[in-house]
């Protein structure tokens, strides 16, 4: 009954058998077209301008298509003039314009050069595709640019010069450039996956996410720091807290006032009343660490199951002595002035409590917050299964055996894959769900508890913000971190989450590489692939490059490590790319057709349905 229901429906879009017929050779002939370029990025900290630019090279893909096509005839110069007026047509041609070197044999000759870079990309899509990548108002014309035919006449060639002589007389190059730029970054890269941490630290996250709302194809897995943002997005107050205090702490809080218009006067009018000894910022930052100790013990005692009772400190705090109690040893502080701690610490002062209901207004009623927050829960979940390969941010907690390791939440036990999906579920509930206080705890366990997938590891911040002695700032870390370098716990994971083939790999992030101290992303005999080579610029001396990122085409998959970018303005004054030492990954043993991907298996599907409808019409067609 439900075949014959879907058949029917089926039989509306394809009417008669040809139409049948038609569509079948059309998605045969898709399934043996190469593969798209996947493009993996991941702890991107909002870190614009190095993003923009990965973006806009597609992590170098671009440029080696130009070398492929004009290696031999054209100067390593010229070659980078060509790769930066793709990745920034708009200001290049600007800056040309200033510098009166725009010329009509210089547009005929770009012109040229970029139609045939746009060729050489669309040569693995249909032509159907390749059209509906195109902008609009160009697409007829460049539809015929890319397929001119030379033919005995040269009717064609002439053709073709008279498209560009029109354009040129018309003054439509620089609209034309600037839309051959945009469709040749779209085909070098067919699907874009950002494994997770897209704000904090950086500046410009939300410039980021405006730049991924116009991404045509993309999937995003979440990481701790884009879980916190979620979380106070949905009104938690811990959450909360913690975006405010590590904007304060990295001097960040141009995205808050600027970007998402939140702002901190309450906050600071209230700080400096309170520690009047500080700087303004200091003394904000101070505040709202404390209204963040307290609003997390409070979760802390309303979840027994969240085991975290070790992290409840305030209580510890001798402010006589200036010393608190951690573990049972007595540490120094070294700050003794706590004005806002009451006989119950973990309650807020009734002054902090209107600054904090200020303050949740505003994340709750931001426009342009509430904007990206929904666009990472429509393309974003905590983990993704896309052609056999398992991306996530964090880990899969394990014991100290390398086993999945079991947490109980809301009356259920949960392990592996099962863990991420209850993850993933609790998360929408936080934000879609009403008044669901459970859900809505459960992001800032995400954010930092101890078993949470996202955080992996025992946060230490109390420590970290009030003790001299480093020895306890250490943050043990899950079990997952030493067995994944393990062939047999990747393959287990992989396991889990059904997935079999030897041509599988954990795509991982959150870690950055300390490639200085001679880190390898890759772990588990090439299993496992670790990408977050340190986008933030405060992890560059750490890591010793400027970020890791993963390509994978229908070749196989190569690994780019990245140095330092400047800037958009020296990448546009001297034509200066990230410098980008690629390593070759796995190189298939056959190349990797759409057949072989998800989407391949879903059009493979839809051929056996068509042709069920086929054999039906037939069998209408022989009894009529």
């Amino acid at each position: 009954m439900q075949e014959e229901k879907y058949l029917k429906l089926l039989s509306e879009k394809y009417p008669n058998r040809q139409a049948v017929c038609r569509e079948i050779i059309n998605l045969n002939a898709i399934l043996n077209l190469p593969k798209g370029t996947e493009h993996f990025m991941s702890d991107l900290h909002g870190e614009y301008e190095a993003f923009y630019h990965i973006l806009n090279n597609c992590s170098g893909v671009v440029r080696e298509k130009v070398i492929l096509l004009f290696g031999d005839d054209l100067t390593a110069r010229e070659i980078q003039e060509i790769c930066t007026l793709i990745y920034y047509p708009r200001e290049k041609l600007d800056m040309l314009q200033k510098e009166e070197k725009l010329s009509r044999e210089w547009y005929r000759m770009i012109l040229n050069q970029l139609i045939e870079v746009a060729k050489l990309l669309s040569s693995k899509y249909t032509r159907s595709k390749v059209r509906k990548a195109m902008p609009e108002e160009f697409a007829y014309i460049i539809d015929e640019l890319l397929h001119v035919q030379k033919d005995e006449d040269d009717n064609q060639v002439q053709y073709h010069k008279k498209i560009i002589d029109t354009i040129l007389d018309i003054n439509n190059a620089d609209q034309f450039i600037i839309a051959l730029s945009g469709l040749i970054k779209q085909l070098a890269v067919d699907h874009l996956h950002i494994v997770g941490d897209i704000f904090d630290r950086g500046p410009y996250a939300d410039k980021i996410l405006d730049l991924l709302l116009e991404h045509h194809s993309l999937d995003i897995e979440w990481g701790n720091h884009d879980i916190l943002w979620m979380g106070a997005a949905a009104g938690n107050e811990a959450c909360i807290a913690n975006v405010i205090r590590n904007n304060l702490k990295y001097k960040n809080t141009e995205i808050l006032e600027s970007g998402y218009g939140i702002s901190l006067r309450g906050l600071t009018l209230f700080a400096v009343s309170a520690y009047p000894k500080e700087q303004p910022m200091k003394a904000a930052l101070k505040a709202v660490s404390m209204m963040m100790f307290k609003l997390e013990g409070q979760i802390i005692r309303n979840h027994p199951e969240y085991n975290m009772d070790d992290r409840l400190l305030l209580d510890k705090i001798d402010t006589e002595h200036g010393t608190v109690v951690i573990d049972g040893q007595i540490y120094a502080m070294n700050d003794s002035s706590f004005p806002t701690l009451g006989s119950d610490p973990y309650e807020l002062s009734p002054k902090e409590s209107v600054v904090l209901e200020e303050l949740k207004a505003a994340f709750l009623n931001s426009v342009r917050l509430q904007r990206h927050i929904k666009f990472l829960y429509e393309k974003g979940s905590m983990y993704r299964i896309f052609n056999d390969n398992l991306l996530y941010h964090g880990c899969i907690p394990m014991d100290d055996s390398g086993n999945f390791e079991g947490v109980a939440f809301e009356g259920q036990t949960y392990q592996g894959k099962s863990y991420l999906d209850y993850a993933d579920q609790a998360a929408r509930r936080a934000y879609y769900g009403k008044c669901d206080h459970n859900a809505l705890d459960f992001m800032w366990y995400l954010w930092c508890g101890r078993k949470s997938p996202l955080s992996g590891r025992n946060i230490k911040t109390f420590e970290r913000t009030f003790l001299e002695d480093q020895s306890a700032w250490k943050e043990e870390t899950n079990a997952y971190y030493k067995f994944y370098h393990e062939e047999k716990t990747c393959n287990m994971i992989l396991r889990e989450f059904g997935l079999y083939t030897s041509m599988s790999h954990i795509i991982n992030g959150h870690t950055p590489v300390r490639t200085g101290e001679g880190e390898q992303p890759l772990r588990a005999n090439g299993k496992l692939l670790v990408i977050d080579g340190g986008f933030c610029e405060n992890y560059h001396k750490t890591t010793g490059i400027a970020g890791y990122t993963l390509i994978y085409n229908s070749h196989g998959l190569r690994i780019k490590a990245h140095q330092p970018f400047e800037s958009v303005y020296q990448a546009l004054r001297e034509n200066k790319d990230i410098e980008s030492d690629s390593q070759l990954i796995e190189t298939e043993k056959s190349r990797v057709m759409v057949r072989d991907t998800d989407n391949g298996k879903r059009i493979q599907d839809y051929i056996a349905d068509l042709e069920k409808l086929l054999q039906r019409e037939f069998q209408i067609e022989n009894i009529s």
